[in-house]
């Protein structure tokens, strides 16, 4: 079943529409909360932060998604996480959830919170509210409220990040086929570690599809996509992905595997690869890209391991800001990594649109051209790729570069 990008993110599916609004919660004069809201009620699946400090939005929202009820609102406010807020972070979530629920006329336990920003600081409640009533006054079903909304959630990122597939399945008349469409909208620049970063990726689906059978899919997909990117090794307390499928397109209802849930599965995979590397190229300070694959290792989790171990190293990160290919720092950062291989046998490349370096082959640097490898360094991304020859499988994951950038962006964070 063939696939298409299309323009668009939360709104591009049936049934959906957004906002945002200038609520004032830290920033001043630029938009800080959008909503996201189904015409009809939603199966939602979520994965949610390792980290054992959560957020009061992210307690609320795992409550839901696990109890299965429900879903026809999103409201998210960037600046103020609500982490570290103890009880009061949890009745702010509380009363948004009622403030949603009075104007939109939905119950509050079908409503969904998100929060990114300041650690420790208590959301001023009268802004929350007087910002739902903006939002919900603002909704609107066009590709540009979606594009809004995604504008709005940004904390330090530098750019919206949102993207869109179609796909057909059959419909439930059997008379054919109808368009399926999923879309999605994330936000994150620093504070990226996922073990389920700060994170927030909202995605909608007009796809009709069982709830246990989505939420099987999305903890599935998030391990070979969010969760195979990092900016800066800290996993943040708020991370937060919600896919949310309101079965408004007309397609016949996906409950088991088959055709149709593979084709689903792998349009899923797409919004959720492109908005993950969408997140690892707007790395706070981010000058590049960095793509590490893995190839013929024994088992997919020590594949995983491997290729985010070199877009985590500092030292890889600060080689391809200085663009001095080192290359000894990616054999390295293999080798501390955890899973054993015989660095005897290991091949290590380096690739660009200039063309590609070999630094390393069975283990022993090589000698190699510094003045390709010096255009590489300075292209947009810069891709590695590890020959392990100990198996078939393999992973991707990226990051970007350490700049003296980010040093400044964290210094100041808070003030």
């Amino acid at each position: 079943m063939e696939m298409r990008k299309i323009p668009g993110g939360v709104t591009a599916a049936i049934g959906f529409s957004a906002s945002s609004c200038m609520a004032g919660i830290k920033y001043r004069n630029r938009t800080d909360m959008a909503m996201i809201f189904s015409d009809a009620p939603c199966a939602a699946a979520g994965t949610f932060t390792s980290n054992v400090v959560k957020a009061a939005p992210v307690v609320w929202d795992r409550e839901i998604v696990k109890g299965g009820e429900p879903v026809r609102a999103v409201v998210v406010n960037s600046g103020i996480a609500n982490a570290g807020t103890g009880r009061e972070g949890m009745r702010i979530c509380e009363k948004t959830a009622e403030a949603v629920g009075k104007q939109l006329g939905i119950p509050p336990r079908s409503v969904l919170i998100g929060s990114t920003g300041v650690i420790g600081m208590q959301i001023p409640l009268d802004r929350i509210e007087a910002g739902v009533g903006m939002l919900a006054e603002g909704l609107g079903h066009s590709l540009e409220r979606g594009t809004e909304a995604s504008r709005a959630i940004m904390t330090t990122d530098t750019v919206n990040k949102e993207t869109a597939r179609v796909i057909e399945l059959p419909s439930a008349d059997g008379t054919g086929t109808v368009p399926v469409t999923i879309g999605g909208m994330s936000k994150g620049s620093g504070m990226i570690h996922p073990n389920m970063c700060t994170m927030l990726a909202y995605i909608t689906t007009d796809c009709a599809i069982e709830k246990t059978l989505l939420q099987k899919l999305v903890s599935s997909i998030v391990a070979d996509t969010f969760n195979m990117i990092s900016v800066d090794g800290d996993t943040s307390t708020n991370d937060t992905l919600l896919v949310l499928a309101n079965g408004q397109a007309g397609n016949c209802p996906i409950t088991t595997a088959g055709e149709s849930c593979t084709a689903f599965a792998e349009a899923l995979f797409a919004v959720c690869r492109e908005l993950a590397m969408k997140m690892a190229a707007d790395g706070e300070g981010a000058t590049r890209l960095i793509e590490s694959t893995v190839v013929n290792m024994d088992t997919k989790e020590n594949a995983r391991v491997l290729a985010r171990s070199v877009v985590s190293s500092s030292l890889v990160k600060a080689m391809v800001f200085g663009k001095d290919a080192n290359c000894g720092r990616i054999l390295c950062a293999l080798g501390y990594a955890g899973p054993v291989f015989d660095p005897e046998r290991t091949d290590i490349r380096m690739i660009g649109e200039s063309g590609e370096v070999v630094f390393c082959r069975d283990g022993a640097v090589l000698p190699f051209d510094e003045e390709l490898a010096l255009r590489i360094l300075s292209e947009d991304k810069v891709c590695f790729l590890s020959d392990m020859k100990m198996g078939g499988e393999s992973a991707t994951a990226w990051g970007c570069d350490l700049t003296y950038e980010y040093v400044k962006i964290n210094g100041d964070y808070r003030t």
